[in-house]
């Protein structure tokens, strides 16, 4: 009888040491959130350089507007998969839900460079101008990666790695959107293999970091 009331204490004891757990919002919501950062990013672009001149190119070619809506869509989808692996039991499905908005961000990019004119207000970037691209994509891939890992990290992704990667694919694929409101170069080899380089490197440093912070020891 002694052993069975020591037992029943050390239960109390264990239950009553318990905290309630904040239940985490569904991956939709987490994205919101996510996009909310993005789109202030997009405000503070807009403020400086206006819509004017995105505009403009966008309307002497349509490609550019195309590519661009495919890199924010690609940015949205990725970050709900990144979420959403991050949900036990989710399936490693969902790293394939960016695909097809990837495939149209990377076929209208590459339409561009089929053109025979440029749109207007631009020019076809140089070999000393193209790591300007570079650099805004992976600049603002930076902050926008941190804070996608540290919202995750209030989770438990099984697939870290998968996760981290679909992490740095949101965080490319929303720079290149927002590189579109200061973009200066019209789409052309030099311009696609820089913002090609550019996602690639983020995606490979985040599955890489990425991949290690998400990790639970």
């Amino acid at each position: 009888m002694s052993d069975q009331r020591a037992v029943e204490a050390l239960i109390h004891s264990l239950g009553a040491e318990l905290a309630p757990v904040r239940r985490l919002a569904p991956p939709w919501r987490r994205t919101l959130g996510w996009l909310l950062a993005v789109a202030v990013i997009a405000g503070v672009l807009l403020m400086h350089y206006g819509a004017t001149h995105m505009l403009q190119r966008w309307a002497g070619a349509p490609d550019l507007g195309w590519a661009g809506l495919g890199a924010l869509l690609t940015a949205v989808s990725a970050a709900w998969a990144a979420f959403s692996l991050g949900v036990p039991g989710r399936r490693a499905a969902w790293a394939w839900l960016p695909v097809p908005p990837a495939l149209l961000w990377i076929s209208a990019s590459g339409a561009g460079c089929l053109r025979g004119w440029l749109a207007p207000d631009t020019h076809i970037a140089t070999l000393s101008e193209a790591p300007d691209c570079l650099s805004f994509i992976v600049g603002f891939s930076v902050p926008l990666s941190a804070l996608l890992i540290l919202l995750l990290r209030r989770a438990f992704p099984l697939r870290p790695v998968l996760a981290a990667v679909m992490v740095g694919l949101a965080s490319a694929a929303a720079s290149a959107s927002l590189l579109e409101i200061c973009h200066a170069f019209d789409a052309a080899l030099t311009d696609l293999l820089t913002h090609a380089l550019a996602v690639l490197l983020v995606v490979a440093v985040n599955a890489a970091m990425g991949g290690r912070l998400l990790t639970r020891r």
